[in-house]
């Protein structure tokens, strides 16, 4: 049973619209706002958050959302309320149809991600989460992976932001680390060690893998997702780089991936913005270039082993009727919940992409199609 009820009201502000998911601390649900139309309220799992307590778990995600930076997620209200087991802390922030980066990745199945898309991806992140580490003392986010990394259209086309700071974290002045949080197959080896070994170059280590993730459909140290317990030796065995794996990826790429997962804390960059620089960079080989036969590889055995399901028959047929319905829903002008449906559709079956990507655009331009 699930915290809060679909049609339930918090706060006399909130409607409750519908379940969406839910993490290890907190559950997601989609509701209306009296005046602001949608947002997303999550609701914390732990029991009896006061007010204080609850704005306090919140304070530099609330900080950071203020800075209004495109790529991190707004946090507009922080409370508690009564749910079905007690009172609970909540707090709503921007409502991002699309979903997060997992969905979005999973979406593809057997395929992999584009380059370009996945690059472009990672450019937007380290844009919101350079914002974080310019701060002084630099805040660190300690658990940048893509469940927290949400991706939806917007009038100029892909959008991603950084969302979940409650781990956020400023570091220490003079060591410039935090207290080591987070999910274990996204976080550096130093961090297991030492307790206190967050740090900006944390969570470069974090950026690193949800690369090598959208580039390859593996993680480079596929032995973390098992559990915590740590083991020096995990880290010993050189990684497989992008370009062995992907033929759209190429040497550029692994030096950015293989920078950012150096062993060696000094030896990674520094922080978000010198991985930016890098990205910015990079640009897609030309269609013209020749490219060396290499074989393309794509499993569906880690998104399974992250819940996710291989694409069927079926999921294509629900997707298209969502769109169709999103279709629908724009004649009759009602042109952001047509954009909301059309983004869940892609993430069901995401050749709908190819077919409707255009007519979402102008949808959130408010344009009719």
């Amino acid at each position: 049973m699930s915290l809060l009820e679909e049609g339930q009201i918090i706060r006399g502000t909130y409607e409750v619209e519908r379940f969406l998911g839910q993490g290890a601390f907190a559950e997601v649900f989609r509701v209306k706002h009296r005046f602001l139309g949608r947002q997303a309220m999550k609701v914390f799992k732990t029991v009896g958050l006061t007010i204080e307590e609850t704005e306090e778990m919140l304070v530099e995600a609330i900080l950071l959302s203020r800075l209004g930076h495109p790529h991190i997620v707004r946090v507009f209200d922080a409370n508690v309320t009564d749910t079905s087991k007690g009172a609970r802390g909540f707090f709503t922030m921007e409502y991002v149809a699309g979903g997060s980066l997992e969905q979005y990745w999973k979406s593809h199945g057997i395929r992999l991600v584009p380059v370009a898309e996945a690059v472009e991806i990672l450019r937007q992140v380290c844009r919101g989460l350079a914002v974080a580490h310019s701060e002084n003392p630099p805040i660190v986010h300690r658990d940048i992976k893509p469940q927290n990394i949400l991706v939806g259209y917007d009038a100029a086309g892909l959008r991603a932001r950084v969302s979940d700071f409650g781990l956020a974290k400023r570091v220490n002045p003079l060591t410039l680390l935090a207290s080591s949080k987070g999910t274990p197959c996204f976080k550096s080896p130093e961090a297991f060690s030492d307790p206190q070994g967050d740090s900006c170059a944390g969570d470069v280590w974090a950026l690193g893998t949800t690369l090598y993730l959208l580039l390859t459909d593996n993680l480079p140290f596929p032995d973390l997702i098992h559990g915590p317990i740590f083991d020096p030796r995990q880290f010993e065995k050189p990684i497989t780089p992008p370009s062995r794996v992907n033929v759209d990826a190429d040497v550029t790429l692994d030096q950015i991936v293989s920078r950012c997962l150096a062993l060696r804390p000094s030896d990674r960059y520094k922080n978000a913005l010198e991985v930016l620089a890098d990205l910015e960079r990079w640009s897609p080989q030309r269609p013209d270039k020749p490219i060396s036969a290499k074989r393309t590889t794509s499993s569906q055995t880690l998104k399974i082993t992250l819940g996710g399901a291989a694409a069927s028959p079926h999921d294509e047929q629900k997707a298209r009727k969502m769109a169709g319905e999103a279709v629908e829903l724009a004649k009759h002008r009602r042109l952001t919940d047509a954009a909301d449906l059309m983004e869940e559709a892609f993430n069901r079956w995401p050749d709908l992409r190819d077919e409707h990507e255009h007519q979402l655009r102008l949808w959130r331009k408010g344009i009719m199609y």
